[in-house]
């Protein structure tokens, strides 16, 4: 297999890093990216194999991303396959949703898709080849109650990554949209918003059945041949088919199943 340049944000942790190491165990180089300098260059350090780089960015920045955009031409001339996982959690009603966390999560979640695809899709359409991950959630399929602007950011990566596998159908570019629901990973350390949805969400993680190696090697296999929506933690794909056949049922199961949260 052909090494390829691969750049992933948020690669200083979590899911970011998990996805870093199996790109590396490939052969490929990975340019681990993070908003902590010294996390992203720990975690570039900690991969197999070499030609690996660290770079600091905030994808929540214009400046930024043009910054990094031309450090990476710049050592690498271009990249192979781009993951946009960097990304804020948060949790609320809308009424709880104060209007800076709403600024907050679509400036990060969705307009940091947006920056990375701009800095790298160019290369990769010169080119007639690239990948595009993005690494949206579970939330943006459910429609659930109190995760309203983590949800709705989420929903603008999976309906952006739709349109984009659309535009750039033909062109030799692939493009991926994972969605996981709750699985065992350090989410938490970068919450908005509510502490009560806030301590759901670390029971939810506690009780899921499925690990970050779990989550980072079914994301990895299913992105690596072609995949569109991935869906990889346990039980997603079967909600998915009932919201998608029978919204009306899916409906009621989701109230049923959120009414004894919502009466504490």
């Amino acid at each position: 297999m052909a090494a390829r340049r691969v750049l992933i944000t948020g690669a200083g942790s979590g899911l970011g890093l998990a996805l870093a190491q199996r790109h590396a165990a490939r052969g490929d180089a990975v340019a681990c990216v993070d908003l902590d300098g010294e996390r992203a260059q720990a975690a570039c350090a900690s991969l197999p194999g070499s030609g690996h780089a660290a770079f600091t960015a905030d994808v929540g920045s214009d400046a930024s991303m043009v910054a990094l955009r031309d450090a990476v031409l710049a050592q690498w001339g271009g990249v192979d396959v781009l993951v946009n996982n960097a990304g804020i959690a948060s949790g609320g009603t809308l009424l709880e949703s104060s209007m800076a966390e709403w600024r907050e999560l679509l400036e990060v979640n969705v307009l940091g898709v947006v920056r990375g695809c701009q800095a790298f899709l160019p290369g990769m359409l010169a080119r007639k080849s690239g990948r595009i991950l993005n690494i949206a959630s579970f939330a943006a399929l459910a429609g659930a109650p109190s995760i309203m602007s983590y949800g709705v950011a989420k929903g603008g990566v999976l309906t952006l990554s739709e349109q984009l596998r659309a535009e750039l159908h033909g062109s030799g570019v692939a493009v991926s949209v994972a969605c996981p629901a709750f699985f065992q990973t350090n989410l938490l350390q970068n919450w908005r918003g509510s502490e009560r949805m806030k301590g759901h969400a670390a029971k939810m993680m506690t009780r899921s059945a499925d690990t970050l190696d779990d989550v980072a090697d079914k994301i990895f296999a299913a992105s690596g041949r072609g995949q569109f929506l991935i869906l990889p933690t346990r039980g997603v794909a079967a909600r998915w088919r009932v919201r998608r056949w029978f919204p009306s049922l899916y409906f009621r199961r989701l109230m049923a199943q959120v009414a004894p949260r919502a009466s504490r």
